[in-house]
């Protein structure tokens, strides 16, 4: 993801998570430390000719990997898209050497609790009203071995 993907990231946020959608700000913030020697931060997009279809992101601190946001364009559901962007996620995860990953998922989103257990996510909590303004509960999740969950086909970020 480059600065310039912004505004079609953030169409595509507001469309999706219409209550807790990431902020311009919230972005630039992400991006501004995804590049250089103290990179800690991996962002990509996922294009269908000109257009963003998708879009996922991680932060490493230590050897531990929090995934901050996936997303795909609701006509690109259940065609593999999201498994291929987590897969990029779990590659950039082994390159910053973390040890387990770590994310929330709204517990009423069984879509993307179905695929992080696909790649070997398990529930260790929940945040209650961790997603505002909807008050909406968060399952924590966490995959070990990362490196061994990182299946799937490149995409370009």
């Amino acid at each position: 993801m480059r600065w310039w993907d912004i505004d079609a990231v953030l169409e595509l946020e507001r469309d999706l998570f219409p209550e807790d959608a990431w902020s311009r700000g919230m972005f630039w913030s992400e991006l501004a430390h995804s590049r250089g020697p103290e990179a800690n931060r991996r962002y990509v997009v996922a294009e269908s000719g000109s257009r963003i279809v998708g879009y996922a992101g991680l932060v490493a601190t230590g050897d531990q990997a929090d995934v901050q946001t996936i997303a795909v364009a609701r006509e690109r559901w259940g065609t593999g898209l999201g498994a291929r962007l987590l897969a990029e996620l779990l590659r950039a995860a082994t390159a910053f050497e973390c040890a387990e990953i770590l994310l929330e998922c709204r517990v009423d989103n069984v879509r993307a609790q179905k695929l992080y257990e696909r790649f070997g996510f398990e529930p260790i909590g929940v945040r209650r009203g961790y997603y505002q303004p909807g008050n909406v509960d968060a399952l924590v999740m966490r995959l070990t071995a990362p490196e061994n969950s990182a299946q799937g086909t490149e995409i370009n970020g």
